[in-house]
């Protein structure tokens, strides 16, 4: 999947879902369970224990699914990832370094922004995509002021994101969203409820 083919596919589907957990032995069954609620885009933060291997294995398992690696800081990493099928790379910060290696390996860069400089100089640097990391006070009224006078930018707010505002957010502009804990509540893996995390992943994909 080309770069500007994921792009599209995210602005279609509206939503990724966002594992960051300690529990390696739980991030497969956690991220099945989303899976099975409804997502198709995953996103594996390099801060999990043998990221690598489970996204990897993941991908395997699931060949319909379009996985990514979040967290990516350094060129290094964003190489480890795109060899261990990772398909988009995310990062909390604008590093264009990280950038120009996500164009050279044919995956898509989503550099996280929170001002409007970085939003900008993320796009300039080549990202189709700015996550909008960390969310800002006054929320998605926030989304609306950036893309007053830069229209072209294509935000992905993350951060703070929930089944209650998901509908604010895009209907101020964001080209989509991720959910992190509102769908990977800490307390439901380490219970192994994944279950409950599949009804989250159901309620969280219909308040789209």
């Amino acid at each position: 999947m080309t770069p500007p083919d994921f792009v599209a596919h995210l602005g279609k589907l509206k939503a990724s879902a966002i594992l960051r957990t300690n529990d390696a032995d739980a991030a497969i069954s956690a991220m099945e369970a989303a899976v099975q609620g409804g997502f198709s885009i995953c996103e594996f933060t390099l801060t999990i224990p043998d990221v690598h291997d489970i996204i990897r294995e993941f991908s395997r398992r699931h060949p319909q699914v379009i996985v990514g690696a979040g967290t990516v800081l350094d060129v290094e990493e964003a190489h480890q990832a795109v060899e261990a099928g990772a398909r988009f790379l995310v990062s909390p910060v604008v590093d264009e370094a990280v950038i120009k290696a996500a164009t050279e390996l044919g995956v898509a860069a989503m550099p996280g922004t929170h001002t409007a400089t970085e939003m900008l100089t993320a796009h300039r640097a080549g990202a189709p995509l700015q996550k909008l990391f960390p969310a800002p006070g006054i929320g998605p009224d926030y989304v609306k002021a950036c893309l007053g006078p830069m229209p072209f930018l294509k935000l992905v707010p993350t951060h703070g994101v929930n089944k209650d505002n998901v509908r604010a957010w895009l209907d101020a502009g964001a080209y989509a969203i991720g959910f992190v804990a509102p769908l990977f509540d800490p307390d439901l893996i380490a219970d192994r409820r994944y279950d409950a995390l599949e009804t989250r992943a159901r309620e969280l994909l219909a308040a789209l």
